[in-house]
Order: structure tokens, then C-alpha cells, then sequence
């Protein structure tokens, strides 16, 4: 369908309402299999219950981009968020239960069967789905044709990433630049088959089903005159931004009245992410809190029986948007540092209680800090946060330090369990775990979170370099 008011095609899945009846059908024959298990009738009451689960579901699953096209982003990342809508759903049907005071009509047994059974065939029939695109594209079917037009850095990763991830039913068929061989990284020299102005024509001609841009963004013009140029074809048109800017931070488009602007350096948590990361913390943070209460409890009598002082310490750190908070931690030190002058601490630190030292090996030291985030100042999982005395220090010498600071600093992070944590004594170290807490405010999820949350509880409480 030819766009006449604008330059570029959405890129729609066209099977997105199929995959929307599917759930529906798969939530509600669910529900009657478990009721025909249990001996019981469908009735109005049950009719009342699936269409609260098929409404919620369908809400959580437009806000995970669950229907998006299968080609882009990964399986086990549509798996996870398939689980998150349905136990979304699962808890809208409870609320409704419990506060219409209905819950005596419904059979547990029954809804227990249709809450296991239906979280299965969502997730089963996308697994077996997914098993036969993946196989059906390699074999070479139900694959798309991809012309890439500037062979520059970004469209060349691009390439390789088309040629790694075989499943996105992708492939490569031509590269279009202007420049001359003798410019240009020789890689795919052999899918190189013309200039830009033959690959706008092959595009229009309607040779391929995708077109990449890959140009850099100082020729917006004729950037402008390309997207321009292929308004009127067939072809799936995609803009790959490769500025310094799209690296650094969340980029998103806003405005302002009528014009409008580009947020570089904005929160990615914010509104219904906000939302949904606040309810994570407060879920995480209970449950944990209920499970290390008496383990707690027990550190703070080795405290108080091993060493003179108190057993809590409180330390300013930067919060949200730069805010000081208070940070808890059980004193492991005989000096509770909090001046504009803080010292790391380093291996064989003589301010270290030989009971401290067991605490900051096995991160011990870190579990009041779950007060924090229950109180709202830190999140389960976002970048460490530093003394502001270090912080004051290395914002100085490290760029977009200060960045790290656009989310709630967390108890984990990404940089703790790739193995940046403890103490920083080059600035090297430093820039490193600056360059991962970056990282993962770009690229934040849920399905991220859930992640870092395994990956620290298998490698990333004990660690050689907390001390």
C-alpha cells in the first residue's frame, strides 16, 4: 500500500491477529478441558472468569510487544514475557474473585488445573511454533529478501547478524554504496552490486521484500531523498541509526507543540515501565525479606558480639536522578565512613573485621539494603551505587558517569555479574563497569532483570575481588 503522507512503511506483522486468536482460544478451551477434568459444567460464572483472563492477557501481552514479528528479538525472550501476561491475567482473575467475594462459587481445584494448563499451552504452542519457522527458514522457506543500502559499520554488523541468526528468516541478497571498492571493508564485496541509486531502483522495481538504510546521519539529506524515494514501494523500509548518540542511552521520539525532538538521555523506566519495576521491587524485595529475617538476625548478634559499634550503617549514595539517599549495610568495617573523603576498600584492609571480611566476601553485608528498595530509594537490580565521594571523583574522569544515575541504583546489576564489582583501583576498571551499567539502561527489560537475578544467584553473591 503506497504511503502518500509520509516516507516509511510500518513494519507490521500481518500475522499478529492470528497469533491473538490463538491465545484467546488456547486461554478459553483451557478453562473447559479443566472443568470436563474435574466432572464440572461451563457455566456463566466460568464464562465471566475467561473473559477477565482473555481481556488482561490481551492488555499484558500489547504491553510486552508479544505480538510483535517473530523475526526480531529472541525466543526465550517471548517465552519469558508469554509466562509474565499470563500471570498478569491469572492475577486480575484472583483480584476479581476475591474482592466480588465469589470465590466460594469456582472450584480450586479446578482453577489451579486451568491456571497450570493454560500457562503450558501459551507457552507450548509458541515453543512448537517457533521450532517449525526456525526449521521451515533454514531450510529456505518463509524468508524475506534484504537489500542494505550503505555498506558502512552498522550495516555490515547488520549483515552478520542477518548471516548468524538464520531463524529471523532474513537473508542478504545486496549491498548499495557509492562509494568505490577500495573505500569500503571487503567482507561482502561479493553482495556489493551497485550504486545507491541502482538499489532505490531495484527497491522500487520491487526486487526485495526489506530495505535497510545504514548511512550515516550527517547525510540526512540524502537520507531524506532516499526514504522519500521509496515511500511508494512495497518494500518493508528500516532506518538504521548509527550516531554516538543511539549507543549511549534510551533514544526516543518526542515533541514539543508540533515539533519534534529526539530524548537522548532519558529514563527508560518511566510510566508503565515505571509502574511495572516498582512492582517488581516491592514483589522481590517481600518475599526475600521473609526468607533472610532470621539469617538477618543472626549476622547482626555477630556484629555486636565481634566488634564495638553499631550493627546498621548508613552512607549517603546518589539515588534516582542524582538524589542523596541513605544506604544500609551491616558495618563490616570499625570506622562507618561517610565524609566527603572515602576510602575503598582494598585487600588486607586493617578497618575490616575478621567477621566484616566473611560479610563482604559472601556480599552479606549488602541484605539490609532490601529495606531500601522495599522503602523505594533502590531497585533488586540496576547499577551499584557509589560513595558520593567517588562519585564526585570519577565523574570527572569517566564520560556519561553521571548517567548511570537516570535509574534507581540496585543491589545487583549487570556489571556485578559479568565480574565488575569490588574495589576499582584503575580507572580502566572503573570505565568498564560504567560501560555495562550503561548498557543495561539502554537495553532494560524485564526479561533483563530476570537474567541478572539468575546469574547472581550462581555467581554473584561470593566474589575474589570483595573484600
Amino acid at each position: 500500500m503506497t504511503n502518500h503522507t509520509g516516507f516509511v512503511k510500518n513494519n507490521v506483522n500481518t500475522f499478529a491477529a492470528a497469533y491473538r486468536f490463538v491465545d484467546l482460544l488456547v486461554i478459553h478451551l483451557s478453562l473447559m478441558l479443566a472443568l470436563v477434568i474435574y466432572g464440572l459444567e461451563f457455566s456463566n460464572d466460568y464464562l465471566l472468569l475467561s473473559l477477565t483472563a482473555n481481556i488482561t492477557f490481551a492488555i499484558a501481552a500489547e504491553s510486552n510487544a508479544l505480538y510483535r514479528s517473530w523475526r526480531s528479538g529472541f525466543f526465550k525472550q517471548l517465552i519469558f514475557y508469554t509466562f509474565v501476561s499470563w500471570g498478569v491475567a491469572v492475577t486480575a482473575m484472583l483480584l476479581l474473585m476475591f474482592f466480588s467475594k465469589t470465590s466460594e462459587t469456582y472450584s480450586r481445584v479446578a482453577i489451579a488445573l486451568w491456571i497450570g494448563m493454560g500457562g503450558l499451552a501459551l507457552i507450548s504452542w509458541r515453543t512448537l511454533f517457533g521450532i517449525f519457522l526456525t526449521h521451515m527458514r533454514k531450510k529456505g522457506h518463509n524468508t524475506r529478501s534484504v537489500a542494505i543500502i550503505g555498506m558502512s559499520e552498522a550495516g555490515i554488523r547488520l549483515a552478520h547478524e542477518i548471516n548468524y541468526r538464520k531463524e529471523t528468516g532474513y537473508r542478504v541478497e545486496a549491498f548499495y554504496d557509492d562509494r568505490g571498492q577500495d573505500r569500503l571493508d571487503n567482507t561482502f564485496a561479493d553482495k556489493l552490486v551497485g550504486d545507491v541509486e541502482s538499489g532505490v531502483r531495484a527497491a522500487r522495481a520491487n526486487q526485495y521484500d526489506t530495505i535497510f538504510i545504514a548511512m550515516p546521519m550527517k547525510a540526512e539529506a540524502r537520507i531524506r531523498d532516499i526514504l522519500f524515494r521509496l515511500g511508494d514501494t512495497t518494500a518493508d523500509v528500516q532506518l538504521i541509526p548509527n550516531f554516538f548518540m543511539f549507543s549511549m542511552m534510551q533514544t526516543t521520539m518526542s515533541h514539543v507543540g508540533n515539533i519534534q525532538t529526539l530524548s537522548v538521555y532519558n529514563n527508560p523506566m518511566s510510566g508503565g515501565a515505571a509502574a511495572l519495576k516498582r512492582f517488581e521491587d516491592i514483589v522481590l524485595s517481600s518475599i526475600i525479606l521473609s526468607l533472610i529475617a532470621l539469617p538477618m538476625l543472626a549476622i547482626a548478634i555477630g556484629i555486636k558480639l565481634t566488634s564495638k559499634g553499631p550493627v546498621i550503617f548508613k552512607q549517603d549514595r546518589y539515588g534516582l536522578n542524582g538524589k542523596r539517599i541513605k544506604m544500609w549495610k551491616f558495618r563490616s568495617m570499625t570506622v562507618t565512613e561517610n565524609s566527603d573523603v572515602v576510602t575503598q576498600a582494598t585487600k588486607g584492609d586493617a578497618r575490616i573485621t575478621r567477621f566484616g571480611a566473611f560479610l563482604r566476601r559472601t556480599s552479606l553485608d549488602e541484605l539490609p539494603q532490601f529495606i531500601n528498595v522495599l522503602k523505594g530509594d533502590m531497585s533488586v537490580i540496576g547499577p551499584r551505587p557509589h560513595a558520593v565521594a567517588h562519585n564526585e571523583e570519577y565523574r570527572k574522569m569517566v564520560d556519561f558517569y553521571m548517567l548511570r544515575h537516570k535509574v534507581k541504583p540496585g543491589i545487583t546489576g549487570w556489571a556485578q555479574v559479568n565480574g565488575w564489582r569490588g574495589e576499582t583501583e584503575t580507572l580502566d576498571k572503573m570505565k568498564k563497569r560504567i560501560e555495562y551499567d550503561l548498557d543495561y539502561i539502554r537495553h532494560w527489560s524485564l526479561w533483563m532483570d530476570f537474567k541478572i537475578l539468575i546469574l547472581t544467584l550462581f555467581k554473584g553473591f561470593v566474589n575474589k575481588n570483595a573484600y
